[in-house]
């Protein structure tokens, strides 16, 4: 989350307004409704992993062993098992 000055984005008379509940304090202002974003979709960070679990059930299948695989992506074995497992079910 980054941090934006109210001066900035604010009508004065509305930022008059918040002054006289918080000054000079961060607060968190909440989407409107149920518009939450889901984990990873903003920072491309599910759109990474999903690539590099590809990735990973493409080199087992190349024939690179797990031990090998958690030396190249720095995972532990049971977590490249499970990946190669969830790739493999979603085929």
């Amino acid at each position: 989350m980054s941090y934006r000055n109210a001066k900035n984005i604010l009508p004065p008379d509305i930022l008059e307004q918040v002054q006289k509940y918080v000054q000079g304090e961060q607060i968190y202002i909440p989407q409107k409704g149920n518009e939450r974003t889901k984990w990873g979709k903003k920072s491309g960070a599910v759109k990474n992993i999903s690539f590099r679990n590809k990735e990973i059930l493409a080199k087992h299948q190349e024939g690179f062993s797990y031990e090998e695989l958690t030396q190249i992506f720095f995972l532990s074995t049971e977590s490249i098992r499970k990946i190669v497992y969830a790739q493999r079910k979603d085929k």
